[in-house]
């Protein structure tokens, strides 16, 4: 559920990293908009506690401070950010909603038509992406979907961002931590003192810095906890709990042992209970029982019964706590009795800080993956219907989950676009990277690439493609990567179809047709990348006959290690001819299955194949 702007807030810049001044990833999308809407103006606005920051502008420049001093309740932007709802408006001065209100800041400006999209991190809505020109106009669904994409993408670079200040802000606190534990190190050998087990606590907590600090999942932190607390402290059980909904739960965990049956309530627990990791978490200090006794007289018979199914009869528990908030428990459970001493108590303590701030960044991390790779997700539509044609797409993310990376396809009809009112555009690229910033670029490119086709009827893909490569000069969008357009469109002769296509250093498609060896389509231009200059680029075509199929593919599927492209090439020009007549989705299985099990690269695929009457 998106959340409205509501009045006590943190300032939106702030909260995404971003300075009280322009920025020039949100000028860019600023231009973006106002090419794309096909206006003089547009806007990146941040909503502050009762005013707006304007990072990304384009039209009004000259005028942003008198722009940063209006009051929210005087502008679109700010009833946008209010109600989490897009604005449309045609004539803002003709608008029956505006009707007897004081005069709006757009209209001030002489701006008539507007159109503002909210800005979304974590469900809050931060600011609008607008775009406003003089006259009043009419708004076209297809310039609507381009700002709503638009705004996703924004949205998703803010929330990049401000992942990318949270897990700055956390390595700070680990790196003031770690200078905290090495002079603690250095004290403790001055003054010769050393754990009663026998193991240094400053060289421990040292390690401790160093170790969890590279954590980058929860499972890399709870395996590097297991490591550092094995062999001095010799625990049965090492786990770390975390508050949700009011109730602690015990995090997954691939390297210890299946929970027996009977002891899950040793592990989670609502916060109001009276358990160890309950009692921990509400008090924020460490608790700790040395014996089964002590653990039945504080906590009952039946938690002390729940820990000795997992062969704990003495245990520590102590808060994780984050910018001073409690989000989970850190439990370390002996065999036998065990009664932790003060320095052992403050060793443990200084462990679950840094096991908390390992915890934090790690959560960060997935949560940026997460986000880009929903982007990505969002960005793959289902293929439309298209008569006399079948298709079917795949898309496999590469195994290492920390990357994502900038491969699409897309399919779109063309109704009145083209000679043929049934004609159809394939597409296929890949944005150079594997980050978030690949996957927001090929957001943008795969919108832009649209609006380019639809803006040139009647013109083969070349156009289109150039079309792009221009708007990208224009608009300074760094567009690095390769891509094929292509249209199909139904032929004189009886069934068949017509494929043209443009090849910007993107790999060939491959045809396989009855009767005939499959083929790659071999026919290329110049690859996109800034400054380079491709030159003419042109249209390329072959019929298509009954039963062939066509298959578009991204370089995840050729690319690996231990052969070459043009050996991998052939393995699936092989199996794309041998199952040829199968169902799409079973031939797009047998193809990638020739990238193997675990590919290091994303891999989109796209098939099409004109069936037999």
């Amino acid at each position: 559920m998106v959340r409205p702007a509501g009045p006590a807030r943190r300032p939106a810049a702030r909260q995404a990293g971003l300075a009280p001044a322009p920025d020039a990833g949100m000028e860019r999308f600023a231009r973006l908009a106002a090419s794309v809407m096909g206006v003089p103006v547009a806007m990146v606005a941040l909503a502050e506690a009762d005013r707006l920051t304007l990072p990304g502008l384009v039209g009004l420049k000259e005028r942003r401070d008198a722009l940063r001093r209006l009051p929210l309740s005087r502008s679109l932007s700010g009833r946008v950010t209010a109600t989490g709802e897009p604005l449309v408006v045609t004539d803002v001065r003709a608008d029956a909603r505006f009707a007897g209100q004081p005069p709006v800041a757009e209209r001030q400006w002489g701006l008539a038509a507007y159109a503002g999209m909210p800005l979304t991190v974590a469900g809050q809505v931060l600011g609008v992406l607008c775009a406003a020109g003089p006259a009043a106009r009419a708004w076209t669904d297809a310039q609507l979907a381009d700002l709503t994409d638009l705004a996703a993408a924004c949205s998703a670079e803010l929330r990049s961002r401000a992942a990318a200040r949270s897990a700055l802000l956390a390595q700070q606190d680990a790196e003031r931590d770690h200078r905290v534990a090495e002079q603690a190190r250095l004290a403790a050998e001055q003054a010769g003192v050393r754990a009663q087990a026998g193991w240094d606590a400053a060289e421990l907590l040292l390690r401790a810095s160093q170790e969890l600090a590279g954590a980058a999942t929860l499972d890399d932190v709870q395996h590097l906890l297991r490591n550092l607390v094995s062999d001095p402290l010799k625990p049965v059980r090492t786990s770390l709990s975390l508050l949700q909904d009011g109730r602690l739960r015990p995090m997954p965990d691939t390297g210890t042992e299946p929970v027996p049956p009977g002891a899950g309530p040793a592990l989670s627990c609502a916060l109001d209970e009276n358990h160890p990791l309950a009692h921990a978490a509400r008090e924020r200090r460490l608790v700790s029982a040395g014996d089964p006794g002590e653990l039945a007289r504080a906590y009952g018979e039946g938690v002390a019964g729940a820990f000795a199914l997992l062969d704990v009869r003495a245990l520590v528990c102590v808060p994780l706590a984050h910018a001073g908030e409690v989000h989970g428990v850190l439990l370390i459970g002996w065999g036998e009795p065990h009664h932790a001493g003060p320095s052992e108590r403050a060793v443990l303590t200084a462990i679950a800080g840094y096991v908390s701030q390992a915890v934090q960044r790690a959560s960060v991390l997935d949560e940026r993956v997460s986000v880009a790779r929903q982007l990505q997700s969002a960005m793959l539509t289902d293929l439309p219907a298209a008569p006399g044609l079948d298709l079917a797409a795949l898309y496999l993310a590469a195994a290492t989950d920390d990357l994502v990376g900038g491969d699409w396809y897309d399919a779109f009809p063309l109704p009145g676009q083209t000679p043929a009112a049934s004609a159809l555009t394939i597409a296929v690229g890949d944005i150079t990277g594997h980050d978030m910033q690949a996957a927001t670029v090929m957001g943008q490119t795969r919108a832009m690439l649209r609006q380019a086709v639809l803006d040139h009827p009647g013109l083969g893909p070349a156009a289109a493609v150039t079309a792009l490569q221009q708007a990208c000069g224009v608009l300074d969008l760094h567009l690095s990567g390769t891509l094929l357009l292509g249209h199909l469109a139904p032929a004189a002769r009886s069934g068949s179809w017509c494929f043209t296509w443009t090849n910007a250093g993107h790999p060939p498609p491959l045809l396989a047709r009855p009767g005939a060896p499959a083929e790659c389509l071999e026919e290329h231009g110049v690859l996109l990348f800034p400054g380079l200059d491709p030159g003419p680029r042109h249209d390329h075509q072959r019929f298509l006959k009954p039963g062939a199929v066509l298959l578009l593919y991204t370089d995840g599927l050729v690319d690996r290690p231990g052969t070459t492209i043009d050996e991998a090439t052939a393995e699936v020009i092989a199996v794309l001819g041998a199952c040829r007549d199968r169902p799409l989705p079973d031939l797009l299985n047998a193809v990638a299955a020739v990238a193997g099990d675990h590919p290091d690269d994303d891999i989109a695929l796209l098939a099409i194949r004109v069936p037999h009457r």
